[in-house]
């Protein structure tokens, strides 16, 4: 998806996500991100300072990230940043920037993961099959 605020981040899983439904039926998951940089002190590296992050996600996304991923996963996130405002019921003016996933995944750096590929129901295929032809 080509987009002007595009971002790309990778960190752990604060919590579970969590997967909630719209009254229309959508599927959407929401976790936090922590992101530490780690930053070079004289001769050393050490963590620099978390940022979190508020992450949502839709649809088929939302419930496979929900399947696959757990507190303390190390994923890879694209998406949109996204700034969001309400106001609250003593009248404060409140913002937030989240970001709208666009794709998630573990991160294989410290890692290995098997990939089950799934119909376009979102239902596992058996070992081999496929929903659809590769994009190559």
């Amino acid at each position: 998806m080509a987009t002007d605020n595009q971002v790309m981040l990778v960190g752990n899983l604060t919590d579970d996500p969590e997967l909630r439904f719209t009254p229309n039926g959508a599927a959407v998951a929401n976790f936090r991100l922590a992101v530490t940089p780690r930053v070079r002190d004289g001769e050393q590296w050490k963590d620099g300072d978390t940022s979190f992050f508020r992450v949502q996600a839709w649809r088929d996304l939302a419930e496979h990230l929900t399947e696959s991923l757990s507190k303390g996963t190390r994923v890879v996130v694209v998406g949109q940043l996204k700034t969001r405002s309400w106001e609250t019921p003593e009248g404060e003016k409140r913002s937030v920037v989240e970001v709208t996933a666009d794709e998630v995944a573990p991160s294989l750096k410290w890692a290995t993961a098997t990939v089950e590929r799934t119909s376009r129901n979102g239902k596992p295929k058996g070992k081999g099959e496929f929903a659809d032809e590769p994009d190559f």
